[in-house]
């Protein structure tokens, strides 16, 4: 399917009174991919390898083949075809998915891993609720060498599976971010439901004020944020 180009002009949409953050980093972004979400260039740096992994969980992990994997007891496999996709992106640190690796090697690390993103991703009850569990769930894991429990881990596969739904948490980009952004966000090392709740608002109002360059999901919202704390995107 060929990508719709934006005008550069209009992509600009809505603006902000006052030179407000809002306004400097939607600056910031326009000027690296001036047609916005739809932007070729974006697509092949930020969007493409993000949404081809969601698309490969979709293939071999959607909800149903997942609960039929869940219910003959394919633990290791369910841990595996996600540890896999995973892999193919450089979302999380080498250290990390070594680490995630290790947890889920063993049968009762990979079954723990297996019930609980489950849950996490498609059981019912409130976000809270499934949030807390899963932290739960990740800190109980099978550990070697380096903690399992940080904020990649714990977001990136509700990333990936649900983008709909979940945002992925790099801590430090996002914090410049949201600095960038003047957005107040509390963050604090340890996963709690109350951070990653504060950072679904800021995503939210993000979404909100980039309404007119029409963001499809997570994906788009979660690149925004890495283009403004990233690095790499340093002017």
């Amino acid at each position: 399917m060929s990508l719709v180009r934006a005008n550069p002009r209009s992509a600009a949409g809505r603006r902000p009174q006052a030179k407000t953050g809002e306004w400097h980093c939607r600056k910031k972004f326009l000027r690296f991919f001036p047609a916005g979400f739809r932007d070729p260039k974006y697509d092949a740096w930020e969007r493409g390898y993000k949404a081809e992994a969601h698309e490969a969980w979709e293939e071999v992990l959607n909800q149903k083949d997942y609960k039929m994997l869940l219910r003959v007891g394919k633990f290791s496999e369910i841990a595996a075809r996600a540890v896999r996709i995973e892999s193919r992106t450089n979302l999380l640190f080498s250290f990390e998915k070594m680490a995630l690796r290790d947890a889920v090697k063993v049968g009762a690390g990979a079954q723990l891993f297996a019930e609980g993103f489950y849950d996490f991703a498609y059981g019912k009850g409130g976000l809270e609720r499934r949030f807390k569990k899963w932290v739960d769930v990740v800190g109980r894991l099978p550990r070697k060498q380096t903690r399992v429990l940080t904020w990649p881990v714990v977001t990136v596969f509700g990333f990936i599976a649900r983008p709909d739904e979940h945002i992925f948490l790099k801590p430090n980009v996002t914090r410049a971010a949201a600095v960038e952004y003047e957005f107040d966000f509390q963050y604090e090392s340890r996963p709690t439901w109350e951070v990653y709740a504060n950072l679904l608002n800021f995503a939210g109002k993000v979404r909100g004020d980039l309404e007119d360059l029409k963001p499809r999901d997570m994906i788009d919202i979660q690149s925004f944020l890495w283009v403004l704390g990233s690095d790499e995107y340093a002017e």
